[in-house]
């Protein structure tokens, strides 16, 4: 089991304090705009919090849906659901059998793993996006470098572009960006 809280709890405080005039601004992935992307933070965290559940349906069965719009009370609404996924990846069970996100069967222990690289890589987007610092704790980076070593360094079409070359020393959370295809120099 991977602990969710401190990865949902720093997401959770760059949305609340989103700018209005932020949400116009590009951000690491050329497709979202600020308000794509935090309307994309609030979809995955009520997600993935129902895969860890095994509450398959409406949230579970479809991919996420491009330039979402964001819901009514998002500042406090997204906030809610990232500690609601960090509360749901507490479970054990949440761990184990099957599950589905996006629409796509996985298994608890992988589905739990692709919650986390998701908030984190996500939270970075965001961070950076708005002019603000991301930080990752050493037990967080290492379970989202372990899950990133699973894929293809050239690039999954549909998850990541092709890896961005980094020192192998370079900090965590610049090799975990990079591996998801993300320059960890970008800057809004």
């Amino acid at each position: 089991m991977i602990d969710l809280t401190s990865a949902c709890e720093r997401t959770a405080g760059l949305v609340r304090t989103v700018p209005d005039d932020a949400l116009g601004g590009a951000t690491p992935n050329a497709a979202m705009t600020v308000r794509d992307l935090v309307a994309h933070i609030g979809g995955l965290a009520a997600a993935f919090a129902a895969a860890a559940r095994k509450d398959l349906g409406e949230w579970t069965d479809v991919a996420p849906e491009e330039h979402a719009p964001l819901d009514e009370g998002w500042r406090t609404l997204y906030p809610q659901r990232l500690t609601a996924l960090a509360d749901a990846w507490r479970a054990e069970d949440a761990w184990t059998g099957m599950t589905r996100a996006g629409g796509v069967d996985l298994p608890g222990d992988v589905a739990g793993a692709v919650a986390l690289a998701e908030v984190v890589i996500h939270g970075w987007d965001l961070a950076v996006a708005t002019g603000r610092g991301y930080d990752c704790d050493e037990a967080t980076a290492r379970a989202c470098l372990e899950h990133l070593a699973q894929f293809d360094p050239s690039g999954t079409e549909g998850l990541f572009g092709p890896a961005v070359p980094v020192p192998d020393d370079a900090p965590a959370l610049d090799r975990i960006v990079a591996r998801s295809g993300r320059d960890p120099r970008w800057h809004a």
